[in-house]
This record gives structure tokens, C-alpha cells and sequence, in this order.
């Protein structure tokens, strides 16, 4: 497989994902700003939406979209114990959480690096995105985790859009649990290799 990513892009989760995993991969880093590859290939020829990830299989399918990528990653190796199985209610959980975090946060964080925002709209944008991340902090007041005691692709996803909260000025002091969460997912070994594979980590 074939990974197409840019340093900290929500590809981030994908290439957590594949490490978690154990899952043979080849990352290709496609540049959101050039959109070229290191070889000068106009990545809009693999991708015409021209965004990361883009997951390309052994047979050459590729594949779009965090949130199918992750879990497409997860029921490659079902011990992973990173996505409920197909069919249980855990698993539309797991999809539900996808979704908020792909709409909600994920989006939100969208105006904030566009040059095309307008200044005056930004303190709006950021206070939609605090009251998401409230919201999340207190989903987790009884829990390690968003889906309980278990570690999945969504925790991988959600830890990922919040490491963007300091290139916009967002402070999540006030959210301990997230943090704590956060805290948890850094130290462990498959997010650290993929963090420092992309210049993240030293």
C-alpha cells in the first residue's frame, strides 16, 4: 500500500493508524501547499481533489476520506482492537464519533488557515470550535477514551485535529480530560513513529 500524506495534515491519522497496525505501507509525501510529489508528479493526477490522505491498495484502488481510510486500516488487522466489528452497535459508535470529528472539528478548523477568511469571522470560528471541544472534554469525564476504555481510529482522529490547536491560537488548558486523553495517545509507540517519520517529533 501506498500512503499519500503532507506533514501534520489530517493524513496524520492514517499514518498513526498504519503503524498501530503493523500493516506493510510506503508513504509518499504530497505537499498541500506545491501539491507535487518529491519527483515532480502533479499530485492532482492521483488525487484531482488534490488533498491527504489517499490510501492506494495493493491492486492499485485508492481510497479517499479520513474517516473511511481509518477504518478501512482497523478491519485490516481486527486484533489492532482499533475499530468494533461490523454490526455491532459499538461499531456506529465508532462511526458516529468519525463523523463529529470529521464535521465538527475537523471542518471547523478549515476558516482558520484559509488566507480567503475574513478577519472578523475568525473569533466566531474559534468559538464554534471551543464549544465542540467543551462538548468533547465533558463526553469524557468518566472515560480514558471516546469509546470507553478502549483505544480506536477515533481517538487517533481526534488527537490528530487537536494538534492544531496552537497554530490558531486555541487554548485547551480548560479541557482536562482532552488533554489527559491527548496526553495518553502521545506516549504511545506507533504515534510517536509516525509523528517523528513526519518531522513532528524529534
Amino acid at each position: 500500500m501506498k500512503l499519500y500524506y503532507s506533514p501534520g495534515a489530517c493524513s496524520l491519522s492514517a499514518h498513526i493508524a498504519l503503524h498501530e497496525t503493523g500493516l506493510d505501507f510506503e508513504p509518499v509525501l504530497a505537499s498541500t501547499k506545491t501539491h507535487r510529489l518529491a519527483d515532480g508528479t502533479d499530485y492532482h493526477q492521483i488525487n484531482p481533489l488534490g488533498y491527504v490522505p489517499l490510501l492506494e491498495l495493493h491492486d492499485g484502488t485508492r481510497l479517499t476520506e479520513v474517516a473511511a481510510i481509518l477504518q478501512y486500516i482497523a478491519d485490516q488487522v481486527p486484533v489492532s482492537g482499533l475499530a468494533p466489528p461490523a454490526g455491532e452497535l459499538a461499531r456506529y459508535q465508532l462511526m458516529a464519533w468519525l463523523n463529529f470529528i470529521a464535521s465538527e472539528l475537523h471542518k471547523g478548523f478549515s476558516p482558520l488557515f484559509s488566507k480567503s477568511t475574513p478577519e472578523n469571522y475568525k473569533p466566531i470560528a474559534k468559538e464554534h470550535l471551543m464549544q465542540r471541544l467543551n462538548w468533547v472534554n465533558a463526553q469524557l469525564q468518566d472515560r480514558p477514551f471516546l469509546m470507553g476504555e478502549r483505544y480506536t481510529v477515533a481517538d487517533i482522529y481526534l488527537f490528530n485535529i487537536t494538534n492544531w490547536a496552537h497554530l490558531v491560537g486555541l487554548n485547551l488548558s480548560d479541557f482536562a480530560k482532552l488533554v489527559a486523553l491527548r496526553a495518553r495517545v502521545i506516549e504511545r509507540p506507533g504515534v510517536r513513529t509516525a509523528m517523528r517519520a513526519e518531522g513532528l517529533l524529534r
